[in-house]
């Protein structure tokens, strides 16, 4: 089997990041955006292409690019969530301080607001 091509893009008509695995649309980030934050608020991965690691690259591919336009993050998505938290230091910098302890799984609930 060739090497597999993967590729994220904001698909800032549809309000998502989108994963194209060999040009094909895998799955997508579904976002919202206030000012200078963005809401991450349901991740897909689409079926035959779960269990290969493709929303993790999603994820990454995604929270790279909001960082590099120097942007926060509000992670509403379950998924996402659990990705900055296994990933520590590497993400919840762009996470805004009040939702911090939240998503590193110090507090139960996220803060109001």
């Amino acid at each position: 089997m060739g090497a597999v091509t993967t590729q994220v893009a904001d698909n800032t008509a549809e309000s998502r990041y989108e994963i194209t695995v060999d040009g094909k649309v895998a799955g997508y980030v579904a976002y919202r955006r206030s000012g200078d934050r963005v809401a991450l608020i349901h991740t897909e991965v689409f079926g035959g292409y779960e269990g290969q690691g493709i929303g993790g690259k999603l994820a990454s591919g995604a929270l790279d690019d909001i960082r590099a336009a120097g942007l926060s993050v509000a992670p509403v998505c379950p998924f996402i969530t659990r990705f900055i938290r296994k990933r520590g230091d590497e993400y919840l910098p762009l996470v805004p301080e009040e939702y911090r302890a939240w998503v590193r799984g110090d507090d139960e609930r996220p803060p109001r607001g």
